[in-house]
């Protein structure tokens, strides 16, 4: 998520989830003639120095959160990135040893970069590219720009704005701006510890998407083995299947709780077992704050949705399981703060039992969430000889979110599809697991 008091962020990730992701890039990004890569996908026009070249395959894992190792710097420097979809201004813890001696993940070390430049507080980067952000950038006592990121559980990170060169596999990106952050603070440090940074990925002006000209790409995550893809840029790559589009929302006019950078959609309904739920669509539809918009986030590991809605569908989901599944007679436990519909489970069960699933319906296309998807069991919580799981929808008004969130749980075994030309978000059921597994074969 985008770093606002009112969203929430990436580091509610608060559950280990074992993830390894292959990175393919299918097109050429580093080039000083940025314009060219903003073409239409559609056009024919295609210049030399953006022609395909064969895919660079890189290595995902997944702690808490979902990663990728990069380089930066010059000579180049290993850090590893949390993704996030939701956020902007990509960022590195920084280390400022004067030492020659390379330091690890999960730190980066400027002064040992010839190509790092940090950016003065007069450039329009820091005057003008910054104005979107919840804390405007200042000026140091350096004069350089300084920036200040906050995230709705509390965690922060603070630092100055720099360029340097970041590399994809053999995709060089020169003059890449980020956050050099010498100050971070989480409530999670255990969440952080193993990585560098964080990679924003939404439409941002200073998010790499914007700043690489990338024009589309697409993830697969698996829910049996915790493999996945993503894959940035264009790809002839056939999958199996085909996509349903729902059409980015854009507005012009900025709004106090409406990301404008954020991948919003429009949120039509929900079914259980494909049974319509009567919810007034005017729940749906963000009201003249901005409150209440559909936000697809990689970054937030769970969907939430704002109360009178998440209140419905617990209801029904609660009385379509009920016989099946014994509830959590609890009501003072909460499973992160916004899930309250928990079940006991027996611990020597080796499977769950078959559960109605969930549909998200938006306009043009619907995210299926069945089977294990819909429950999650809480690390280390026995109750008797049971174990605890919980419903992975939650009531954003106890996050204190007003805006419904579409996190990377719920979209396992969906092919995800983000068009920044076409302004759409493509979805269809896939086995990600076995798109992996032949995309390593055609390699």
């Amino acid at each position: 998520m985008r770093p606002k008091s009112t969203q929430l962020s990436h580091t509610m990730l608060t559950t280990c989830l074992k993830l390894g992701i292959l990175l393919i890039l299918q097109t050429l990004l580093g080039t000083s003639d940025a314009k060219t890569l903003a073409l239409p996908l559609k056009s024919q026009v295609i210049p030399s120095g953006y022609l395909p070249r064969p895919p660079n395959k890189l290595r995902f894992h997944h702690k808490v959160s979902l990663t990728i190792p990069i380089t930066v710097g010059t000579p180049p420097q290993n850090v590893s990135m949390v993704i996030d979809t939701g956020s902007e201004l990509s960022w590195l813890h920084c280390n400022n040893a004067t030492t020659t001696t390379l330091i690890p993940d999960p730190f980066f070390n400027p002064n040992l970069s010839s190509s790092y430049s940090p950016i003065p507080c007069s450039s329009p980067t820091c005057t003008t590219r910054t104005r979107d952000f919840p804390i405007p950038a200042s000026c140091d006592s350096n004069n350089l720009c300084h920036a200040t990121l906050s995230y709705a559980d509390a965690s922060s990170s603070e630092g100055n704005l720099a360029s340097d060169t970041f590399g994809f596999g053999s995709s060089v990106n020169p003059g890449t701006v980020f956050g050099c952050m010498n100050s971070f603070y989480s409530t999670n440090s255990q969440t952080d510890s193993n990585t560098t940074g964080l990679m924003g990925m939404n439409l941002g002006s200073l998010s790499l998407v914007s700043q690489l000209k990338i024009p589309k790409f697409s993830y697969c995550i698996s829910g049996s083995d915790f493999s996945g893809i993503l894959l940035l840029g264009e790809s002839n790559f056939s999958w199996g299947g085909s996509l349903n589009y729902t059409p980015l929302v854009q507005i012009s006019t900025p709004l106090p709780y409406f990301d404008r950078s954020s991948y919003t959609v429009r949120f039509e309904g929900i079914k259980v077992s494909d049974k319509l739920l009567n919810i007034s669509d005017n729940l749906f539809v963000p009201d003249h704050t901005g409150a209440g918009q559909t936000m697809f986030d990689l970054g937030t590991q769970f969907t939430y949705l704002l109360g009178p809605v998440y209140n419905v569908l617990r209801d029904e989901f609660l009385n379509q399981t009920n016989g099946t599944l014994r509830v959590l007679d609890d009501p003072n436990f909460v499973f992160q703060i916004a899930m309250d519909l928990c079940y006991r489970v027996p611990a020597n069960w080796t499977e769950l039992p078959e559960f109605p699933s969930v549909s998200l319906v938006f306009e043009g296309a619907e995210m299926r969430v069945s089977g294990d998807q819909l429950l999650y069991r809480v690390p280390g919580l026995i109750r008797g000889n049971d174990s605890v799981y919980c419903f992975t929808f939650g009531n954003s008004d106890l996050l204190g979110v007003e805006a419904y969130i579409i996190g990377h749980h719920q979209q396992q075994n969906m092919w995800m599809e983000f068009d920044i030309v076409e302004h759409r978000v493509g979805l269809a059921q896939a086995r990600c697991d076995l798109v992996g597994q032949k995309l390593f074969r055609l390699g």
